[in-house]
């Protein structure tokens, strides 16, 4: 059975990103690090001992890189709206068998496995590729070997209390959501918008909505 580990922050830099972060949630972000090839970085919220919030722009200390970033980051649609404002674009599950789920989906709608690191974590994360996510409904997936990176990142008081995703096709979706053993842990709705929602509660009460449209 898979669950979210991590909601996915898109924006144009990470110093916009940091200043949505705080004007939204009155937090502030915890360095992240570099994703060595990918041409991306990030910032960390931690969102309790098993989800966290990733915030993640193109990182100009790197070369173009051979691949598309990550979550479309690439898409010139996408950058249009995070250059007004940084925004939910994605989230991403951690499942115990990531090798047989990708076998099962294939790679052509589950992507490559990639083995990645940073200090003392380790982990490896399957994409789906471009145009074969609906828009980022479609998780990418994760598995840690050893401890979970959100046990490591400070936390925020704020929780992630639900995430819905609406879309046109609904059974595509709850099917795809299902095979990666997703199945309660996403609400579906159906809407001529295709839109990610996450929300979240913070330990005094106060409560906030982040959208991806």
């Amino acid at each position: 059975m898979a669950e979210i580990d991590h909601i996915v922050i898109g924006a144009t830099t990470l110093a916009d990103g940091a200043r949505y972060i705080e004007e939204t949630l009155g937090v502030k972000p915890s360095k992240g690090g570099a994703h060595a090839g990918l041409g991306t970085h990030n910032l960390l919220l931690g969102l309790g001992a098993n989800c966290y919030m990733e915030i993640i722009a193109p990182d100009p200390g790197q070369p173009e890189p051979a691949h598309p970033r990550l979550f479309d980051l690439d898409d010139a649609g996408l950058r249009t709206m995070l250059e007004a404002e940084p925004r939910l674009i994605a989230y991403v599950a951690a499942t115990p068998a990531l090798e047989p789920v990708v076998a099962r989906l294939g790679a052509s709608h589950a992507g490559e496995i990639r083995t990645m690191s940073r200090g003392d974590l380790r982990w490896r994360m399957a994409c789906p590729p471009q145009r074969q996510d609906m828009n980022n409904l479609i998780p990418a997936l994760i598995q840690w070997d050893g401890e979970r990176a959100a046990k490591h990142i400070k936390d925020s008081g704020w929780r992630l209390t639900s995430l819905e995703a609406e879309h046109s096709d609904t059974q595509a979706l709850h099917a795809a959501l299902t095979a990666r053993g997703l199945t309660d842990a996403v609400k579906i709705r159906p809407s001529p918008q295709t839109r990610l929602i996450a929300h979240l509660r913070h330990k005094d009460g106060r409560e906030v909505t982040l959208t991806s449209a």
